[in-house]
């Protein structure tokens, strides 16, 4: 899914938003979706709180490569630990704005039931570890870089398959991204 860098090496349009969100269970499906992953674009559309889906897109087409899957605790690690967020948007506003639109068909979507680690390496920002403990080892195990990026690439690979034939869609009725409008 990863290409090689844009023409415009400031901006990447068609990259991709991964975030984890409570678990539900779609239509009687007996798989939980607790992540999902939806185009840049999703984050304009009219029924996504706005101006912070407006912004939070321009951050997340930053210096970024065409097919990237970004996932939100990256940007919140970019955005100094979360610090800046309130000066960026609502993310967790826009994001249950986003879950809204994927289960009423309003967007297209990858959704995810991950396993409880891969979830958890999703949350944490890009050099951050997970530990757990083995009970019936009786030893403690850590997680990383090296298994978040395994996780991202099953993810990529996953998306790669549902973008083979058509990108994900969006939505309609979508403004021009704030960075257009300059």
């Amino acid at each position: 899914m990863t290409q090689a860098p844009s023409d415009d090496p400031v901006r990447a349009l068609d990259v991709y938003l991964l975030f984890a969100h409570e678990p539900y269970y779609p239509g009687d499906g007996p798989q939980e979706v607790n992540a999902t992953v939806v185009a840049a674009a999703s984050l304009l559309h009219p029924q996504v709180r706005q101006p912070d889906g407006a912004r939070i897109h321009d951050r997340l087409t930053r210096r970024r490569v065409p097919g990237e899957i970004i996932p939100l605790a990256t940007l919140t690690h970019e955005l100094d630990g979360g610090a800046q967020w309130p000066y960026v948007g609502d993310w967790e506003k826009v994001t249950t704005d986003l879950v809204r639109l994927v289960r009423t068909a309003e967007c297209d979507a990858l959704s995810l039931g991950l396993p409880t680690i891969a979830r958890a390496l999703i949350c944490t920002g890009p050099n951050t570890h997970v530990g757990t403990l083995c009970t019936a080892a009786g030893q403690n195990l850590t997680y990383g870089p090296k298994e978040r990026a395994a996780v991202l690439a099953e993810i990529d690979a996953h998306l790669a398959c549902l973008v083979a034939e058509q990108d994900l869609w969006p939505g309609d009725g979508l403004p021009p991204p704030l960075f257009d409008q300059a």
